[in-house]
């Protein structure tokens, strides 16, 4: 079975897209064959993942060197040649039981939280295109496939963010969410190219061979590389939500909650942070460009955690959560932690997707009412969704023993020890990323803040909607939410230095040699501290009211607003389109229609009027033609005459001179 799985991976992202032609072709009429066979596909594929990582764990240190690659030949033409197929390693084994697990419960986990909805079918026929683009994407070999199932990706992402379609929000969000990332996919797929010009490959193995010594292999200089490399990054910036791309993925909250936790948990928004962890050694070649990553990186943390701390949605407060998490990923990355960003991802996703679940199962209570303020006393209501709530607050808070501490604290170690504060980093970038560990510091204070501030408002206290009727998910709903609750807690179990040689998860993902760990209790200490103080103020606004959280509103209202308002970035953008984007339209359209349209329209009514005149001429008379003759021999005998009178006086005046 695990060698059977191992050489025929391709079959994880098939079977999902199998379900997607069947449910579209055959059984859309029925809407709960449709959903078994969704399940079904995505249930296997896990099976599936599961073998591929037991594999990946007996051979682990032999597929960190050589990865295991089953392609065929795609397409070749001269100087370019490429293959199709898949590429298993700890990293892409380690993404596939991810996705499958968290796609597979969030399947069954819609069973019960899109019953009744008309479009159910369609919904699960989504949801396996979707998951199979992003298998395809994890195990693809080579950068160009990667491509086409990231497009893929965001395809899926537009039809499940707009799946209500009939609502302008979803519409306008779904927009916003392919515009966005297309603006970014123009960098990624212009650094492929240039990739492929100037190293012949796009295989990934390859790549990360040549790209250190890349002096041998092109006449690139290390700015210009430096300058590719940024370029590529912009497509991961875009589907991952980093600033300033970050603005579409708060608005895809008008998508089913099922959809923003496959979306915002192990699926798309990753997808960025896994494409720069695949191509690591291309920034790590380069020292400028993996501090722009980290500076974005931990820019994004903070900036999105700042947001967070205002908004009155949950939905909307778990999304910027989101974005900050990606931060701290790529944070990890910029620092030149592979292990770090990975880990962070592994746990983020089974804490984030419980999060986002639990969010639906309160909205499916409370009849989709949004507003945190109508929330209030759900604990009596809906002990489950609560203490599972709990668990995934305690997790991303980074609380010990929940998997959030393990992951948050290993990317608080990796951005420290490339800091200044280590006395033991290298290179001219210390003073930066000592600035980046306090932002990241700031931020692990500010997540455990902003999430008990929905938790106390949300679950405790009174109930304040006197129209709703709260009651417990059914057991569709509640039994995912208590399968991820285990892996938030227990997963970051995995990166616990007892379980094996130094980081038993780094291990297995990492780039390049290993190096052990050694707990910095310094760090561990701090960070549990800015978390449990987080907390405590938490508690101490929506839980005791010691203090009033509109007081202190009222006593920043700058501040207040900037925060509340998302700083303006989406009026922001909409003044640029609307002012300069489109006056810059109005400028191109004026060019068009006055100077382009009036050139070849003035040539063609000067061809037309000289038609015209033409055709007067050629009458078809012979009279006419007889006198236009006669009339012309009269004008040429004048003209003759007239210049032989010329010539004449001329002589004459010589001759008297």
């Amino acid at each position: 079975m695990i060698d059977f799985a191992l050489n025929n991976a391709w079959l994880i992202p098939l079977l999902p897209a199998l379900a997607f032609a069947l449910i579209v072709f055959v059984t859309k009429p029925s809407q709960k064959l449709s959903a078994f066979i969704s399940i079904l596909g995505i249930l296997v594929s896990f099976v599936l993942s599961v073998a591929i990582g037991i594999g990946v764990l007996q051979r682990g240190e032999f597929l960190i060197e050589h990865p295991l690659k089953v392609v065929v030949p795609w397409f070749s033409m001269h100087g370019l040649t490429i293959d199709v197929g898949t590429q298993i390693d700890p990293t892409s084994a380690m993404m596939l039981f991810v996705v499958t697990l968290v796609a597979s419960l969030v399947q069954i986990y819609s069973l019960g939280y899109m019953h009744g909805d008309p479009g159910f079918s369609r919904f699960y026929s989504y949801l396996s295109l979707f998951a199979a683009s992003m298998l395809g994407l994890v195990i693809a070999p080579n950068l160009l496939q990667m491509f086409v199932f990231w497009e893929l990706v965001g395809l899926c992402s537009y039809l499940l963010i707009g799946f209500w379609y009939e609502k302008n929000s979803a519409r306008e969000a779904a927009k916003k969410a392919f515009i966005t990332c297309r603006a970014g996919d123009f960098g990624l797929l212009l650094g492929i190219i240039l990739l492929q010009v100037n190293f012949g490959t796009l295989d990934l193995q390859e790549l990360a061979e040549m790209i250190p010594n890349f002096a041998q292999y092109t006449t690139l200089s290390a700015g210009a590389l430096t300058a590719i490399a940024i370029v590529l990054f912009l497509g991961p910036m875009a589907k991952s939500g980093q600033f300033p791309f970050h603005v579409w993925l708060p608005d895809a909250m008008e998508g089913p909650t099922p959809v923003s936790a496959l979306i915002h948990a192990a699926t798309m928004v990753v997808a960025g942070v896994y494409l720069v962890g695949r191509t690591l050694t291309l920034f790590i070649t380069l020292p400028t460009a993996m501090v722009f990553v980290a500076i974005i990186g931990g820019f994004t943390a903070i900036f999105a955690a700042s947001i967070a701390l205002t908004q009155t949605e949950m939905k909307k407060i778990l999304a910027y959560s989101t974005v900050s998490q990606l931060g701290y990923m790529m944070l990890a990355l910029g620092a030149g932690s592979l292990t770090a960003s990975m880990f962070h991802l592994f746990t983020h996703a089974f804490f984030k997707a419980l999060l986002f679940l639990c969010a639906g199962a309160v909205l499916h209570a409370m009849h989709n009412e949004a507003s945190i303020a109508k929330y209030g006393g759900l604990k009596k209501y809906m002990p489950v969704t609560y203490w599972t709530m709990l668990v995934g607050c305690l997790a991303i808070s980074g609380i010990f023993p929940f998997a959030g501490f393990f992951s948050k604290d290993l990317i608080l170690e990796v951005t420290y020890a490339a800091s200044s504060l280590s006395g033991h980093a290298a290179g001219p970038f210390q003073g930066v990323y000592t600035v980046l560990f306090i932002l990241a510091a700031l931020t692990a204070l500010m997540t455990a803040f902003y999430m008990f501030r929905m938790f106390f408002i949300c679950f405790h206290g009174e109930l304040r909607s006197h129209d709703a009727h709260p009651h417990e998910a059914p057991k569709t709903m509640t039994i995912p939410l208590i399968i991820l609750a285990v892996f938030s807690l227990a997963g970051g179990w995995v990166g616990w230095p007892g379980l094996g040689e130094g980081h038993a998860f780094g291990y297995f993902v990492r780039l390049g040699h290993f190096h052990e760990v050694e707990a910095n209790w310094f760090l561990i200490i701090l960070s549990t501290a800015l978390a449990l103080i987080g907390i405590g103020t938490a508690a101490l606004f929506y839980l005791k009211k010691t203090f009033s959280a509109e007081a202190v509103a009222q006593k920043i209202p700058f501040l207040y607003k900037l925060s509340l308002n998302k700083y303006y970035i989406d009026e922001f953008y909409l003044w640029v389109i609307n002012h300069i984007i489109d006056g810059f339209g109005r400028i191109l359209w004026w060019v068009d229609v006055v100077i382009v349209d009036g050139i070849v329209n003035g040539l063609a009514k000067l061809t037309r009027d000289s038609g015209d005149a033409a055709r007067r001429v050629n009458t078809g008379n012979l009279q006419h033609y007889a006198m236009v003759f006669f009339v012309g021999v009269i004008v040429l005998i004048m003209i003759l005459t007239t210049a032989d009178l010329g010539q004449l006086n001329i002589g004459l005046l010589g001759g008297v001179k």
